[in-house]
């Protein structure tokens, strides 16, 4: 039998997020030599009908996650998704801690062009492109 993955024990902490993000959490953060990493331990609540990770889950990751990246290199200016392209990779099952690493491909003075994936340890899950606006500009 396995041990499950405990974030906190490997330097992970919960992160305050809105309503609508802790229904799918707690959400993790840890700080990398690249910038934060948002991680989600995937539990029975995030399967779909054939007992993976629901792809609105990793969606949801994503989004909160390039939004707050984008958010932290405008200062932490109020930002919102304009445009979020997804791939599925690979299935993530339950147990396996999901994490998000994000980055700003080009800024702009009024929008940022974003670039992330997500993985379980070095399988990369899902990639996505996309822009945020950022608001006020």
């Amino acid at each position: 039998m396995t041990t499950p993955f405990d974030p906190a024990a490997s330097g992970w902490e919960v992160i305050a997020m809105s309503e609508f993000i802790d229904l799918i959490g707690p959400v993790w953060q840890r700080e990398s030599a690249a910038g934060p990493l948002y991680g989600l331990l995937i539990a029975e609540k995030h399967r779909n009908r054939n007992g993976v990770v629901h792809g609105g889950v990793m969606a949801t990751l994503l989004d909160m996650a390039l939004g707050r990246t984008a958010s932290d290199a405008q200062g932490g200016r109020r930002q919102a998704t304009i445009n979020l392209d997804l791939q599925f990779l690979e299935p993530v099952q339950v147990g396996e801690f999901l994490v998000a690493e994000c980055r700003v491909v080009r800024p702009t003075r009024s929008i940022l062009f974003m670039q992330g994936h997500l993985r379980v340890e070095d399988r990369v899950c899902a990639a996505a492109q996309g822009v945020w606006k950022i608001l006020g500009a």
